[in-house]
């Protein structure tokens, strides 16, 4: 069985007028870079705006996501500390807070914030909670969130406490 060599690559050797000899390598030429440069700046120019387009609607989904973990965060302590528990939100300041938990969470301003709750647990016109009790249940409500044409609604069940993320109809 024979072994077939590779093809050899060949550098040509030029012989420049002085007699030296020059090896020529190949590279980039000026227009080429040029090229590559306008089609960076292009793309450098469209890609942003499609990127914060799609980003109101990831804040949407994030916040209701952040708003259900603190809901079951309530649910959960108000089970095994076996006292009340609340989620307060203040629609105003886009911010809500856990029992349990000293952090006060915020919610992008762009979005559009209401609460559905039992009147007890309302504290003027924008600063409501919803309240979680050891046996599991709760006073129930709901939170909506929206952005434009979308919706999320997190439902909390007042019998059973269990919290729920909807995709809902925005109001107009």
């Amino acid at each position: 069985m024979a072994l077939m060599a590779a093809p050899a690559v060949r550098v040509r050797a030029r012989t420049s007028p002085a007699g030296n000899s020059v090896v020529r390598v190949r590279g980039f030429t000026l227009l080429e870079l040029i090229v590559v440069m306008a089609l960076m700046a292009i793309l450098m120019t469209l890609v942003p705006p499609m990127i914060s387009s799609a980003l109101p609607g990831t804040q949407l989904k994030s916040a209701s996501r952040e708003l259900a973990a603190g809901l079951r965060f309530a649910r959960n302590h108000a089970l095994t500390a076996r006292e009340e528990s609340t989620l307060t939100l203040n629609v105003e300041k886009h911010s809500f807070q856990v029992t349990g938990r000293k952090k006060n969470y915020s919610i992008s301003e762009k979005l559009k914030i209401e609460l559905l709750t039992a009147e007890s647990e309302t504290r003027g016109e924008s600063i409501g909670a919803i309240r979680f009790f050891p046996d599991g249940g709760s006073t129930g409500g709901r939170i909506t969130l929206s952005y434009g044409e979308r919706a999320f609604g997190i439902d909390v069940d007042w019998l059973t406490g269990k919290v729920r993320i909807l995709d809902v109809e925005p109001e107009s």
